[in-house]
């Protein structure tokens, strides 16, 4: 499994980029895995400002559906279009291509809760 260093991580197994005040999201390699075969991705929430923790979407995989988790407070100022057509992205570039939205960083502070590379890795024992 691939955990990018430069990327942060949540419990959750959500990952988070961050450029400057703006943190593209999605879900992590080892997410991505454990659901299996992705095929719808949903998240209504574009222009919406969401807190920390709260649900912002939900992924379907052929056998279940699992709610996405803010990572960070912000408003979210795109969603990733591609998903809609090719929700398979997600499971063949998760890092990439199967991000899912792109928020503001309302609350720096928050960012020195989110796990580097090495503690999502003992996280899931990888």
């Amino acid at each position: 499994m691939n955990f990018p260093e430069n990327l942060k991580y949540t419990k959750d197994h959500e990952w988070i980029r961050i450029e400057g005040n703006v943190a593209f999201i999605g879900i992590t390699d080892f997410a991505q895995k454990e659901l299996g075969d992705i095929v719808y991705v949903d998240i209504p929430s574009k222009g919406k400002t969401i807190t920390k923790d709260e649900v912002f979407g939900t992924v379907e995989a052929v056998k279940t559906v699992s709610d996405l988790f803010m990572p960070l407070s912000g408003e979210v100022l795109e969603l990733n279009a591609e998903l809609d057509a090719a929700p398979e992205n997600v499971n063949n570039d998760c890092y990439g291509n199967g991000w899912m939205i792109k928020s503001t960083i309302t609350n720096e502070s928050e960012i020195a809760d989110l796990l580097d590379s090495t503690a999502y890795k003992t996280l899931i024992n990888a």
